[in-house]
């Protein structure tokens, strides 16, 4: 399970938000969860994306698939890092950035 912050003006319509890029990143409907949305797509068995408490960042929790052929992990990898990159409105470059600047990590 990771956590992501989302950049500012981004978070109001975070969990319609999240719906509609799941779909446009996988090509798949979401489940509707308890918390958040759920997909299956390629390399990923379970990729649960729902708003943390604070409404200022997303968590995603993801299940692989180990068994994936290497074509099929590539492929979801990208769609994965794309999607991350529309849900939280920051590059990879800025997410890791963010990462490594975050006290007591």
């Amino acid at each position: 399970m990771q956590e992501y912050p989302i950049k500012r003006g981004l978070t109001k319509d975070l969990d319609t938000r999240a719906a509609a890029e799941l779909k446009n990143h996988f090509g798949r409907e979401p489940e509707k969860t308890a918390k958040g949305y759920r997909i299956a797509f390629g390399a990923i068995k379970r990729l649960d994306v729902h708003p943390a408490a604070d409404g200022k960042s997303v968590i995603i929790d993801t299940e692989s698939d180990l068994t994936a052929a290497d074509d099929v992990i590539i492929d979801t990898n990208k769609r994965f890092r794309k999607f991350l990159d529309a849900i939280t409105g920051f590059s990879t470059k800025e997410r890791v950035k963010r990462a490594k600047s975050t006290p007591g990590e």
